[in-house]
């Protein structure tokens, strides 16, 4: 599982938005040194915004501002990755062996799959925007407002 430490920018009824400094998978890869993305992340305070469900927790527990710790099973980031990029490239490819032809309507094929692909990427989505196998998890909470930032609560 891939842990992110971030702070609450929002509240919402079902679920909250942490605002996290992308830095896991820079810690992590081994072209460290060769890579600028660790520079520009540190240089722009490069943040996004991830949301979290709430699970079984109160929204009462969090406030805006409070430090975080976020969890995102390696498995969904495989998954999701392949969706989002292969589907798409295998809905055009698709497209235009079927419709082949001349070129332009191979084109047409091809751009007809994408769509369709990016459609069916964007319907999985709507549809698993709430199911907890699909979305960051939330691991611990620090209230800032206690000495240290001690720990407050601990979903495993």
């Amino acid at each position: 599982m891939i842990l992110e430490t971030g702070k609450v920018v929002a509240v919402e009824s079902d679920g909250l938005w942490v605002e996290t400094i992308q830095k896991s998978a820079c810690e992590a890869c081994v072209a460290e040194k060769g890579c600028g993305q660790k520079f520009l992340s540190k240089l722009a305070g490069k943040t996004t915004s991830i949301r979290v469900l709430l699970n079984n927790h109160s929204r009462q527990h969090f406030s805006v501002g409070q430090s975080v710790t976020i969890g995102i099973p390696e498995d969904v980031i495989v998954l999701a990755s392949l969706l989002v990029y292969l589907l798409p490239i295998f809905g055009a490819v698709a497209g235009a062996a079927l419709v082949g032809g001349g070129d332009l309507q191979s084109i047409a094929g091809a751009f007809g799959g994408l769509l369709l692909g990016g459609w069916l990427v964007r319907l999985h989505s709507k549809k698993s925007r709430n199911d907890l196998r699909y979305n960051p998890v939330l691991v611990d909470t620090f209230d800032s407002k206690l000495e240290g930032g001690t720990s407050t609560l601990q979903v495993r």
